[in-house]
This record gives C-alpha cells, sequence and structure tokens, in this order.
C-alpha cells in the first residue's frame, strides 16, 4: 500500500512547513493516475500522523481527472475508465496527457494560540492571531 509511504512524506513536509503551529486540515490534490485509494489514503493518514503533533489534522484529497488534449483538433477530454489515450472527439493517437498525474500538497489551515486581551477579557482575532491562514511560510 503505497498511501503509507505518501502519507509519511506529506507529514514530514507539513511538519517542516507549518512548525509548532497547530495543523487543522491538510489539503492535497489527487489525479486520477495516481493510483490513490482514497480511503486508504485517509486511513493511512491517521496511522501515520498517531501520537505526533499532526494526530488532530484531518487530511482533505481533492480527486482530480486526468484530461488528454488532442494536437490534431484541440479537443480536450477526459480519460474514460478503458484508460484509452485516442482523442475523444477525433480518434488521433497524437494526444498529450495534461492533467492527472498530480499530487500536490495545496495548502495547510493552521491555527496560531491567542493570548486572551488582559484590558477587557477578550481574546483577539486577525491575521497572524489565531485565524486560519491557508498559506505555508516563505523560506
Amino acid at each position: 500500500m503505497h498511501e503509507v509511504s505518501l502519507c509519511r512524506q506529506l507529514a514530514a513536509a507539513v511538519t517542516r512547513a507549518t512548525g509548532d503551529r497547530e495543523v487543522e486540515v491538510v489539503h492535497v490534490d489527487v489525479g486520477q493516475l495516481r493510483q490513490v485509494v482514497p480511503e486508504a489514503m485517509r486511513f493511512a493518514w491517521t496511522f501515520v500522523v498517531k501520537d505526533t503533533p499532526l494526530a488532530r489534522a484531518r487530511l482533505e484529497l481533492r480527486l482530480l481527472p486526468a484530461t488528454l488534449s488532442c494536437r490534431d483538433c484541440g479537443a480536450s477530454s477526459r480519460l474514460g475508465p478503458e484508460l484509452g489515450f485516442d482523442c475523444r472527439a477525433c480518434g488521433s493517437a497524437d494526444t498529450a496527457l495534461t492533467s492527472g498525474e498530480q499530487f500536490v500538497l495545496t495548502a495547510v489551515d493552521v491555527r496560531t494560540p491567542t493570548p486572551a486581551d488582559d484590558r477587557d477579557g477578550r481574546c483577539e482575532t486577525g491575521p497572524g492571531k489565531g485565524d486560519r491562514d491557508g498559506a505555508l511560510p516563505s523560506a
């Protein structure tokens, strides 16, 4: 099950990118041709992150279809279950795969703890003060 090794790599990348911030959701785009079984991937994620700082993080997968572009007629079409690479519009074999091989960490939702405002007892919120920023830190 290659989902476990994918999750290990993903967890390492998320940990490097987020430091000590609490991770709520990890967003990943997965192409149809990656042969990832979503249920197996989610199960592997819970197994890999158990007893780590990512243990409460949820894995969100966005499944992307495989698509072809025909060099002869310009048509774009989704790859069907038979995985034939000929153009659906004109039958040409001169096609290029334009989508479907992705495995991309697209965003991480983090939460940064905020201290209570001592003056009025309310918690402040705003950028960098507990909001989900959905962005990885710049290097």
